[in-house]
């Protein structure tokens, strides 16, 4: 909003801090320009900041170097030094995909590295889904009234990431209806308030708030920060490593499906927009 008041007034913006030091055809000149395309801007706002904490890394360690000496034997090198964190090494191989395509496109590269290079092979089932003796655990644990509790109704009542569980709050639900917009999918859900949840909202002052969820400051959690907090949550409770909040949308999934939910009720609940 400042630039935009500046720009206004007539004043011509200042140059960005370190811009002069960038240099064309660079790393850190095409993750610069990668970051201010349509492409990079039109994505989610939590997508957005996945893209760039990995671009971010990257352009740190090399970010002088020029893009186009970029080979293929350098970015298998750079998987090889990622072999025990598969995940993070296939983000990275991703998001070189996604840059160097733009960078082609803008005329900054010719030919493309990571053409035909495959990710490398994980076999992971990723997150458990909660089972019903976990969830007993974890309620035995943390009682009505606490946040904890109150934090997973939510996360298993909803069935929602916790990127929209943070972000929810009273000014959601309306007729025993909770409604909000996905952050990652921008899909709409309309979700039952089932009695469970209910109970623990209402044994849970919130005051003012905007939000249900509160930090020990008095904010609204960030989606990491609130999967920290949570899985120290988990930990007071005995729950496993593996069993995190994205277990239990599998989990209230599940449950929906074994009590008879049809794929497009699940796909209605759930904010998915394909049967797949």
């Amino acid at each position: 909003m400042a630039a935009y008041q500046a720009a206004m007034a007539g004043q011509e913006p200042a140059p960005q801090i370190g811009a002069s030091r960038t240099k064309p055809g660079t790393v850190s000149a095409a993750v610069a320009g990668y970051m201010q395309s349509v492409a990079y801007l039109s994505l989610s706002r939590t997508t957005r900041a996945t893209y760039r904490g990995v671009l971010e890394r990257f352009r740190a360690r090399h970010g002088d170097k020029s893009l186009s000496t970029l080979q293929r034997h350098d970015i298998e090198r750079m998987l090889a030094n990622r072999i025990d964190t598969p995940e993070a090494a296939n983000m990275l191989l991703r998001m070189l995909r996604v840059l160097i395509a733009w960078a082609i496109a803008e005329g900054m590269q010719e030919n493309d590295p990571t053409k035909g290079l495959k990710p490398i092979s994980t076999k992971t089932d990723g997150f458990l889904v909660w089972e019903d003796n976990h969830i007993a655990l974890y309620r035995a644990r943390h009682a009505l009234g606490t946040k904890a509790r109150l934090a997973l109704e939510l996360l298993l009542g909803t069935g929602q990431r916790r990127s929209d569980v943070v972000r929810m709050g009273r000014q959601h639900v309306r007729n025993d209806t909770l409604s909000i917009k996905q952050q990652k999918t921008g899909v709409q859900v309309d979700i039952p308030v089932r009695p469970e949840l209910q109970a623990a909202i209402d044994a849970m002052s919130v005051g003012d708030n905007l939000t249900f969820l509160i930090t020990e400051y008095g904010k609204a959690f960030t989606a990491a920060g609130f999967g920290q907090w949570f899985r120290a949550r988990c930990d007071e409770a005995g729950i496993g490593k593996r069993y995190a909040a994205h277990g239990l949308r599998k989990a209230a999934a599940t449950e929906h499906a074994n009590h008879g939910a049809t794929a497009h009720e699940l796909m209605s609940w759930f904010g998915w927009t394909t049967l797949k």
